[in-house]
């Protein structure tokens, strides 16, 4: 009796046991929690703890709560508003905010929620690529695009439960084929602007050279009028000198020009002057006594 006793006892707590393990349930911190009934969500638990729920009847379904990222495998191609194809790789930053929610509208399924966001982003990227020239998307209004489109994608990505937190370009560039013709025009540009600068320079240089130039003759010239006028004033000095030393002694003057005369006249031995011994130039040679008396 006792044995049966202690084996029905030791039936019932194993019993129990499994119940007990089958009935309790811990949530993490970084997670939600479903309880399902019957296939139908009766709890959402978003708090971490441990939690229970009645066996056989009720399962439990968890969901990642943390921040969550969605990279593109290869860039997408988008068409910008002057027709030209860009390649674009983006990353998107999201979580479940509504679990029950998420559930619903995509049966939980995290690749199809990913799909959706996927969709939702490159559809609103190529609406705003399609207004936009390659030099906007590429660096003039990169970051208003990335703002907008989170503000878009998180308004409607809310109604299957799942928030946006943030979407990147991370690179924005053209195809190869593109690249090439783009580069060969930005060469082109950079020619025709250093041809420009260049005749630019050249005409500036020209008209530097020429005003200098025209300085260097206007001084030159203020120069020669300067001196022509101080030769001028000593010419005259020199007349005025001439003529008041004249005025004084005539004889000594007609003698100091006939020396003047006569210094010019053999300054070098081979000079040569062939005149009329009886001629006025030699008057001071033929009598210089008396001419000298005369000229006292």
């Amino acid at each position: 009796m006792n044995s049966r006793w202690k084996n029905a006892v030791g039936l019932i707590v194993a019993t129990a046991l499994v119940v007990a393990a089958m009935s309790i349930f811990t949530v993490d911190q970084r997670q939600y929690a479903l309880v399902f009934q019957l296939g139908e969500v009766k709890r959402v638990i978003d708090e971490p703890g441990l939690n229970f729920k009645i066996p056989l009847i009720q399962n439990v379904r968890y969901f990642d709560r943390r921040i969550l990222t969605l990279d593109s495998d290869e860039p997408e191609r988008f068409i910008t508003s002057e027709k030209k194809n860009v390649l674009v790789d983006s990353f998107i930053k999201w979580r479940i905010i509504d679990p029950k929610l998420y559930y619903i509208s995509v049966a939980g399924d995290e690749a199809l929620a990913r799909t959706r966001l996927n969709q939702t982003v490159n559809s609103g990227l190529r609406e705003e690529f399609g207004k936009r020239t390659v030099h906007d998307v590429v660096s003039g209004e990169r970051n208003k695009i990335m703002e907008q489109m989170r503000v878009r994608a998180d308004a409607d990505l809310r109604r299957i439960g799942v928030e946006i937190i943030d979407v990147r370009l991370k690179r924005v560039e053209l195809p190869t084929e593109v690249s090439s013709t783009v580069f060969s025009r930005m060469e082109s540009e950079r020619k025709r602007v250093a041809n420009e600068l260049r005749s630019e320079g050249a005409a500036e240089s020209e008209k530097i050279r020429a005003d200098a130039d025209r300085q260097r003759e206007v001084i030159i010239a203020e120069a020669y009028r300067d001196a022509q006028k101080i030769k001028g004033e000593g010419d005259a000095r020199a007349a005025a000198i001439y003529a008041a030393a004249f005025s004084q002694s005539p004889a000594f003057y007609a003698f100091y020009r006939s020396l003047e005369a006569y210094r010019g006249s053999f300054n070098n031995k081979g000079d040569m002057l062939v005149l009329d011994p009886a001629s006025d130039f030699f008057k001071y040679m033929k009598t210089p006594g008396s001419s000298s008396d005369k000229a006292k």
